[in-house]
């Protein structure tokens, strides 16, 4: 048949439709991945039309149930259910499918097109960032109660997400929240790139996602089985104390006949004579691209409504909510303290000593309470990373409104839940663990920083200084390997007041950011007191003025500034004009003005850069740097540095030596 009949009901009819686009837009395209999303049509339906709360002419309503494409590959499953309900798309939107400037990309896209709540492309992410999401919700129903917040995340994954890793992670660490209002389908189509799943696992998914303590809906193959999906879907909204899996076979690419439980419909186009055929099957106009029939529209648009009298319910309560409240919820969605919070940020005296992850812990709990949307938690590391709210319970299954989270030792599901918490809105998330295993999370950083989410990473144990754990616990090329990431603001103090400033910074970002904070003590230095609340905003400031006609600058970071303000002296000593910068970040000094940057930094002064580092970019900005291009050893942390020539002593020579070649 070619055309549809009258007698095919208007579900069937809409299915049919969008099987339709997920094979024109790829084959539009030459690229993308048909198969999946045709597959699953059926249960994008019932998703869309008869289980989730939501209106697609407000896609950011906050009491909105979220829906999460961790499969991002089968991307336009998603956006051909966002052009159908009405959330903006249109059908042009989708014929430019994968193209320059699109609003349709090869995966979704947070902050690119309404109704994408988190990034999702690389397999595993997506389903651990609804953690994040599901535990945000969570917390903030539990804060304000559910006339304020009260709704669920659902997901869709894959075999893939299933074998990444941080999947793993995530999903234990879900279970042992006990997320009640996390829903995730997963897509049992025994399929891969490769070819068939069996290649390479023959777990059984189920099995390990009931030990981790989810409630396993076992649908079978009931892929094109509306009121089967729809039943599972609600046995696992009706379990509030687990998070659940609902396992649904399907057979990708289906009806193709000859793409269907193929791998080839996994990752290409199925290719124009296949798509006739199939369209054929389906009683799509064969030759037609993008066939979507007015009534099949106007079907579709009025699903995407039928949340409009519970937003405006929602709008209701939130009004009639007292003016303290009110007050605490605004600044819990838009990430800031409440007015005034900056001012219980503590200042330090000069010749206190602190590590910078204790100082980071007494600026944390001086402003914690006017930081409604605070929620902190540790890799396992909770009283070594300056994470601890000694006010605070953990989150748990009894007490789900914590601020406490113990996330276990799982850095990349940690970071990957942050994500989530501040991509669903509400919380501003803050996770330490040690520096070094920033490369365990790096892949979460990566997507954090692509989507501008507003979370803070607490990086400690920063530099060889650490000591005794030796080499495979002291970062050396971390430093430059994150400074090398967009978007991601990467700061380091050099002491307990550069702290205080680093914290308000982090708080009033707009994107993800970092502090990279010592396990050593390290001394308040004098003039950061007066200096680094407005100098460490822009990324560097004048510690220390010359005296006289400036001779050198002297440039260090975190601990190796106070290297600098040592050197200063000796070389004041000896007859010298130095200026001693304290150089916290990076990416902050390269968004300040080029003039600042010229009177900081002068180009035509010959400049010494100290870090306990990797030498890697200093180039940039320094004719010479004392750092380590080699890694470390087990050491007292003292003798490390000593060893390594972190030394006043050594900072000296190399300033001279630096100022004899300028003398050449």
């Amino acid at each position: 048949m070619s055309h549809f009949v009258p007698e095919q009901p208007i579900e069937e009819r809409g299915i049919s439709v969008i099987r339709g686009l997920a094979m024109d837009a790829p084959q539009r395209a030459n690229s993308g991945h048909p198969g999946t999303a045709m597959a699953l049509a059926p249960l994008a339906h019932v998703l869309f039309t008869r289980v989730l709360c939501y209106d697609a002419s407000d896609t950011r309503w906050f009491d909105r149930d979220r829906f999460i494409l961790s499969n991002g590959h089968a991307s336009i499953l998603q956006y051909s259910m966002l052009y159908l309900t009405g959330a903006g798309l249109e059908l042009d939107d989708l014929r430019q499918f994968r193209q320059f400037g699109s609003k349709t990309p090869g995966h979704p896209e947070v902050h690119h097109l309404a109704g994408i709540e988190v990034t999702t492309g690389p397999l595993g992410q997506g389903l651990a960032q609804s953690v994040g999401v599901a535990m945000a919700e969570q917390r903030l129903r539990h804060q304000f109660g559910p006339g304020v917040c009260d709704h669920r995340v659902f997901g869709i994954c894959g075999d893939g997400d299933l074998m990444e890793g941080v999947s793993h992670e995530a999903a234990s660490l879900a279970g042992s929240l006990g997320l009640g209002r996390l829903v995730f389908v997963y897509d049992d189509n025994h399929i891969t790139i490769d070819g068939p799943t069996e290649l390479a696992t023959r777990d059984d998914a189920a099995k390990r996602f009931e030990a981790y303590g989810w409630h396993v809906v076992q649908l079978g193959d009931v892929a094109n089985d509306l009121d089967a999906i729809e039943e599972g879907l609600r046995l696992a909204m009706a379990e509030a104390e687990r998070p659940s899996l609902v396992v649904l076979r399907s057979h990708i690419g289906w009806p193709s006949p000859h793409r269907t439980d193929t791998k080839e419909a996994h990752g290409d186009p199925l290719g124009p004579d296949e798509i006739r055929e199939t369209k054929q099957i389906l009683g799509l106009p064969p030759d037609e691209e993008f066939y979507v029939p007015d009534d099949v529209l106007a079907y579709y648009r009025e699903a995407g409504r039928r949340g409009a009298p519970e937003r405006e319910r929602w709008l209701a309560r939130l009004e009639a909510l007292g003016a303290e409240d009110r007050a605490r919820f605004d600044a819990c969605l838009a990430g800031r303290g409440l007015a005034g919070w900056e001012k219980d940020l503590p200042v330090f005296q000069a010749g206190e000593k602190a590590a910078t992850r204790r100082a980071i812990n007494s600026v944390l709990l001086a402003t914690a309470e006017k930081i409604p949307g605070l929620v902190v938690g540790s890799a396992d590391l909770t009283g070594n990373t300056g994470t601890k709210l000694d006010l605070e319970d953990a989150i748990s299954p009894a007490n789900p409104g914590g601020r406490q989270v113990h996330y276990g030792i799982r850095e990349f599901g940690m970071v990957s839940a942050m994500n989530g918490m501040a991509l669903h809105g509400g919380i501003i998330p803050v996770g330490g663990t040690f520096f070094v295993f920033s490369d365990y999370c790096r892949p979460a950083l990566r997507l954090g920083a692509m989507s501008r989410a507003h979370a803070i990473c607490f990086f400690t144990h920063d530099s060889i200084g650490l000591g005794e754990d030796g080499p495979t616990h002291q970062p050396i090329e971390q430093l430059a390997s994150l400074r090398a990431m967009p978007e991601l603001s990467l700061i380091r103090p050099a002491d307990a007041n550069e702290c205080s400033a680093a914290w308000q910074v982090a708080v009033e970002a707009e994107t993800l950011t970092a502090l990279v904070l010592s396990r050593q003590d390290l001394p308040v230095l004098e003039g950061t007191a007066e200096r680094a609340a407005e100098g460490l905003r822009r990324g560097a400031y004048v510690l220390w003025d010359e005296e006289d006609e400036l001779d050198l600058v002297l440039v260090g970071t975190g601990s190796e500034l106070q290297l600098c303000v040592g050197a200063r002296e000796e070389l004041a000593r000896q007859g010298f004009g130095v200026r001693v910068v304290s150089f916290p970040s990076w990416d902050l000094f390269e968004a300040a003005d080029g003039g600042y940057q010229e009177l900081v930094l002068p180009s035509d002064v010959p400049t010494l850069g100290v870090e306990a580092a990797s030498s890697f970019g200093w180039d940039r900005y320094a004719d010479d740097v004392v750092s380590i291009d080699h890694f470390g050893a087990s050491a007292p942390g003292g003798r490390n540095m000593t060893e390594f020539g972190f030394t006043v002593e050594n900072v000296v020579a190399r300033a001279l030596a630096l100022l004899d070649e300028g003398d050449d």
